[in-house]
């Protein structure tokens, strides 16, 4: 949280790199454009996008890492 474009992608991008096949990631962040940057780098690293919420400016994103 409080990170900027493209902070908090490539954080993800890095959890999900060390994440193995199956596990989840919850991924939090404040930044408005990861609306759109985090669904992406999920589907660039083949993962599913499971959730979304956005609530009072904090976004909450909930990925699966697929094989």
């Amino acid at each position: 949280m409080g990170l900027k474009c493209p902070l908090p992608a490539l954080h993800t991008r890095k959890a999900l790199t060390s994440l193995p096949a199956g596990g989840r990631l919850i991924v939090t962040c404040t930044d408005p454009m990861a609306v759109i940057d985090i669904p992406h780098v999920a589907q660039e690293a083949g993962a599913l996008l499971e959730d979304r919420e956005i609530s009072e400016g904090l976004l909450t994103f909930i990925l699966l890492k697929q094989d």
